[in-house]
């Protein structure tokens, strides 16, 4: 005999179905304003799939200093961010295409910035080739001095000077859900896609980012 349904627990389910729906609707509106569209789109670029391939040889090297790095799982392209120079030339990350690079954004208000700065100017110092390079973005909004300065102090020697006081480069990869925080790091293939990204600072100068820089570029050993 069928149990006859009591009016508190109709009242539940029809609670929980609007519950459901308003949830429903509150994502589809999350993806509209956070980009989740875009990052749906971009991660079905085929074209990126050999990115994910090296990712997988790429992974066991993410231990010790850069153990915090997430390697790509599926294909993403990452947007040809624009940023300028200590000039004011206009560049973009697809001038880098055949290049395999370490995209880093950066600021003088953030202080793990600040202190992993030497480190990917030594980086880009013991690997800087024509098939590696470490970009480094200032994205400070306000004086574009003060990093210019900055990086005088400190003693950098081998990073060229890139800044996007728009910020609008940090805007576009949180779109694709890679920018949480400050700083934000990328490996990218030289085909402009994502081999894999870390939030917050590492120790690029250690015998770990070495090695895994090395696997990435093909020359693990």
């Amino acid at each position: 005999m069928t149990e006859p349904t009591s009016p508190k627990r109709s009242a539940g389910k029809r609670t929980a179905l609007i519950v459901i729906g308003a949830l429903a609707g509150l994502l589809v509106g999350l993806a509209g304003v956070y980009g989740i569209g875009t990052l749906s789109r971009n991660a079905g670029d085929q074209a990126c799939q050999p990115a994910v391939t090296l990712a997988k040889q790429v992974e066991p090297y993410t231990q010790g200093e850069v153990a915090a790095v997430n390697v790509a799982k599926r294909p993403l392209k990452i947007p040809d961010l624009t940023f300028k120079d200590a000039s004011g030339q206009q560049h973009s990350l697809a001038d880098y295409r055949g290049k395999t690079v370490l995209l880093n954004l950066w600021a003088t208000w953030c202080v793990p910035c600040r202190q992993e700065m030497p480190t990917l100017d030594a980086l880009e110092g013991q690997l800087g080739s024509p098939k590696f390079q470490v970009v480094a973005v200032n994205i400070d909004t306000r004086d574009p001095n003060k990093p210019k300065a900055f990086l005088k102090d400190i003693g950098v020697k081998h990073l060229a000077y890139y800044a996007d006081p728009s910020a609008k480069s940090f805007q576009e990869l949180k779109e694709i859900g890679r920018a949480f925080g400050m700083p934000t790091t990328v490996l990218v293939d030289p085909h402009g896609c994502e081999i894999g990204t870390i939030a917050g600072p590492a120790e690029w100068s250690s015998n770990d980012a070495v090695k895994l820089i090395k696997a990435a570029l093909g020359q693990a050993g």
